[in-house]
């Protein structure tokens, strides 16, 4: 069984980078022009004739078009429709009453702004951009605000919900989708994937949203990447279900907990840094499997890292584990490392567990000292700069078998790595 769980985590991230990253390459297409600006009449997307509004260039537009929006704010009129299937429910075959902003359904279309900051889409919706049976879509360079809760609790609402489709999400700016309704308890997310979808989502701003900063459900697979999480509510990366993901470089903060697989879900996270979120860290759970490895998880409320289930299984190793537990106990125990699971199903090696408020490790024998692990103080430039001091002990602490993109044994903690932040 060991071998197979080693054969599964190391080979994933090639399946998925091959999978998600996959675009369909489209031979004609035509570029369709959009500006919030146009007054002209009889209008048909060209560079002399913009279209006005985006939902009319999208009903416009044919598979493999790429729709170009110029500076402005584009306003969706929200439609209201019933999701035969509930991304989150016990029972998948729930049906579900929401509303989408601006829908792309049946075909593949890039939308691209002038400008993240300039271009603004208001979704006034729960599902602000639904991607429906879409493969091969692209949204760059757009800010998404504005969304709407939907009153049916079971409503995966975000500002981008994929459902069976292929999906790159990347340069965007997804921010202060936090409106709220007293009759349901979640919040709108930012990036919520379903359905066997495939996403690669990069290089955004996902910040201050009612929910989850990324959610993955029922088989969906990610490539999530140098994303900058912050401000929410839930988990800034919930992998659950039998869904899959490679999550890599991004900074996750100010959640009520970072990042966690749950069900059977597959996870590999490597080079992140998490810090200041209220519960976890990161956490595996359920039958899930995680390799966690060169991040940085500090500061967090309660614990570091955690195992929360004697069936999950995986590794961690050239973690820095440091500071945790400044707030009184809620989701963990205030202390680095907690294994509430099957210590021969998760091993700890390599990793730097320093500073937490109620102890490195529980549940577990203390392990400074053994299996490379060791406890320093990690030696930040300062609190928001997790570089390592010149002085750090943390240079070249980590397991031999791995190196620095110059070839040197590795680091340990985000910085250290061939897939490690750059200075």
């Amino acid at each position: 069984m060991k071998s197979v769980w080693r054969f599964v985590l190391v080979c994933l991230p090639a399946v998925l980078f091959l999978s998600c990253a996959e675009k369909i390459e489209i031979g004609d297409h035509r570029t369709i022009i959009v500006d919030a600006s146009s007054e002209i009449e009889g209008a048909d997307g060209s560079d002399y004739a913009p279209y006005k509004s985006l939902e009319a260039a999208i009903s416009n537009a044919s598979d493999g078009d790429e729709i170009y929006l110029f500076p402005g704010e584009y306003e969706a009129e929200p439609e209201s429709f019933v999701d035969p299937l509930c991304g989150n429910c016990t029972e998948h075959q729930t049906r579900v009453n929401a509303t989408a902003g601006f829908h792309i359904k049946d075909k593949a279309l890039t939308i691209r702004g002038k400008h993240t900051d300039s271009v603004i889409l208001i979704t006034n919706a729960g599902y602000g951009i639904l991607f429906d049976h879409s493969h091969g879509s692209v949204i760059q360079n757009v800010t998404i605000t504005g969304g709407k809760r939907d009153p049916d609790g079971n409503a995966t609402d975000a500002a981008v919900v994929v459902r069976y489709s292929n999906v790159i999400v990347e340069n965007c700016k997804i921010i202060n989708n936090d409106h709220q309704l007293d009759s349901a308890t979640v919040g709108i997310g930012g990036v919520f994937g379903r359905e066997g979808s495939q996403i690669t989502i990069r290089n955004n701003l996902i910040e201050n949203n009612g929910w989850d900063g990324i959610a993955l459900y029922r088989g969906a697979s990610a490539f999530i990447s140098d994303n900058f999480i912050n401000m929410g509510r839930g988990a800034g990366i919930g992998i659950t279900w039998d869904s899959k993901a490679i999550v890599i470089r991004n900074r996750i903060s100010n959640y009520w907990k970072g990042i966690g697989t749950f069900g059977n879900s597959w996870a590999v996270v490597l080079n992140n840094i998490v810090y200041d979120n209220l519960g976890w860290g990161v956490i595996a759970t359920g039958f899930s499997m995680m390799e966690v490895r060169n991040n940085t998880i500090a500061r967090n409320g309660n614990c570091g890292f955690a195992v929360w289930s004697e069936d999950a299984r995986g590794y961690v190793k050239n973690n820095i584990i440091a500071f945790n537990g400044w707030r009184e106990e809620w989701v963990c125990p205030c202390v680095g490392i907690w294994m509430n699971g099957k210590l021969e199903n998760f091993p700890v090696s390599y990793n730097n567990v320093f500073g937490n408020e109620a102890g490195q490790y529980r549940g577990m024998p203390n392990w400074k000292g053994l299996y490379g692990n060791i406890a320093v103080n990690p030696l930040f430039i300062d609190s928001l700069d997790f570089r390592l001091a010149p002085e750090s002990e943390l240079y070249g602490a980590g397991d031999p078998y791995y190196t620095n993109p110059d070839g040197s044994r590795v680091h340990i903690g985000a910085y250290g790595g061939q897939e490690a932040f750059s200075d």
